[in-house]
């Protein structure tokens, strides 16, 4: 956060560009989700965000489920970011989510402590879903208080995008090991001489600032709360926005404008951090040419990069708790699902389906070697912890932050109002 601005919501919020194709959902069984049949057929539901191209692909894969398990048939809803999660919301409150579901680190806790998840470990000591062949540390994401919530299916971690040909304009490349003074440097240097600006607002981005706090030892999040403090959040947004008004960072009335396109790819910006799978999208977007690039850091060593993911998770409501779990071992670990998916949803999490998928593309080749080479370069950390309420905290941090860069509230002001939102988001 594969994505201050929130990255992961923003990023798959401007790909989302598809209307809603909700399913009509059969009547439910038991205690919410799924229903049976005379003949021993069941039915899940299944439900995830995003767009039409990765509901096309999710699609597929049912059918190949369906055709393994003929007894389960899998009824799918898929919805934008923002409309799937108002959707879930009325129907965990109202008893019936769908047996299994896309999910991230951020709801893990949020939904865990009203009931709503299965701890799938029960499953998994069944022999009905594996936790083996995963590649090393991702299956840690969807684990919270010794319960494993979701099981992934993609993982990134964030990265520097950049546009080469205003890179190379300006004279200015990318190193590993190059320190924020570096970098800010850099983006002087190439506002002073491609009159463009150099990042498109690194300071609203929460899981960059996230980044940024680990490499001074501390984190956004702790267990339980907010791991810094006034002091940290203003020295980070006071920095942003004296460089927005120096012209070095992308104006975000700018940003706003363009959206739901990439100020990077709309050319009013020369590089913005972002979830390493969602550089694709740059070239879909933009008409130059776009790559990967090293985090910047405080010593010159740490970056406090970390894999992030998104997720299965089942209902602690469902009926059929079995073939749920059939289901997703299914959908994490058969290998022609993996190459069907790609890195859609990330580079993918097991070793099975990331041997199967071998990109074709240069995008998608970049993606995978940045992932390994930060892998190999033995940077990454264990992702922070997301206590409840993280989702909302996540959304004013994107909201204040893009409200201060334009001028609409004092830095002061805006660190006040979201210390006090995140407050009641934690004991909502």
């Amino acid at each position: 956060m594969g994505t201050g601005r929130n990255v992961e919501r923003r990023t798959i919020l401007k790909a989302a560009g598809a209307s809603a194709a909700a399913l009509g959902l059969g009547a439910t069984a038991g205690c919410g989700g799924g229903s049976g049949s005379g003949d021993g057929t069941v039915t899940i539901r299944y439900s995830w965000w995003g767009a039409e191209e990765r509901a096309q692909k999710i699609n597929k894969t049912v059918a190949l489920f369906e055709k393994k398990y003929p007894k389960i048939k899998v009824k799918t809803d898929f919805q934008t970011y923002a409309s799937f999660w108002e959707k879930f919301q009325t129907q965990a409150a109202g008893g019936n989510p769908p047996d299994v579901f896309q999910n991230a680190v951020t709801f893990l806790r949020k939904y865990d402590k009203r009931g709503i998840l299965l701890d799938l470990k029960s499953q998994v000591q069944a022999g009905n879903l594996s936790l083996d062949h995963f590649r090393a540390g991702v299956t840690k994401v969807g684990e919270v208080d010794g319960k494993q919530l979701g099981i992934p299916v993609g993982s990134n971690t964030m990265a520097l995008v950049i546009d080469k040909k205003v890179y190379e304009k300006a004279g200015v490349e990318p190193h590993a090991g190059w320190t924020w003074d570096d970098y800010f440097k850099a983006l002087k240097t190439i506002h002073d001489r491609t009159k463009v600006a150099g990042d498109t607002g690194y300071f609203g981005i929460m899981y960059l600032y996230d980044i940024y706090l680990r490499q001074n030892g501390k984190a956004f999040y702790t267990k339980d709360g907010l791991g810094f403090d006034k002091a940290d959040l203003t020295e980070w947004w006071a920095d942003g926005y004296s460089r927005v008004k120096a012209g070095i960072v992308t104006d975000p009335k700018v940003v706003a404008q363009d959206f739901p396109k990439s100020s990077l790819s709309a050319g009013h910006g020369a590089s913005e951090f972002t979830w390493d799978n969602f550089t694709v999208r740059y070239s879909a977007e933009g008409d130059s040419t776009y790559g990967l690039a090293p985090i910047p850091t405080m010593d010159g060593k740490h970056t406090g990069q970390y894999l992030a993911s998104l997720m299965l998770s089942a209902s602690a409501r469902t009926a059929h708790p079995k073939e749920v779990a059939q289901f997703i071992d299914f959908m994490v670990h058969d290998p022609e699902v993996g190459t069907i998916m790609g890195y859609d949803r990330g580079i993918l999490a097991s070793t099975e389906q990331y041997a199967a998928f071998r990109p074709t593309d240069a995008v998608n080749k970049e993606i995978a070697q940045y992932e390994a080479d930060t892998a190999k370069a033995g940077v990454l950390g264990t992702i922070t912890p997301h206590p409840s309420g993280a989702d909302t905290i996540e959304a004013a941090f994107l909201r204040i932050g893009g409200d201060l860069g334009q001028g609409k509230t004092k830095v002061a002001d805006a660190v006040k109002q979201f210390f006090t939102e995140s407050e009641a988001a934690f004991q909502a």
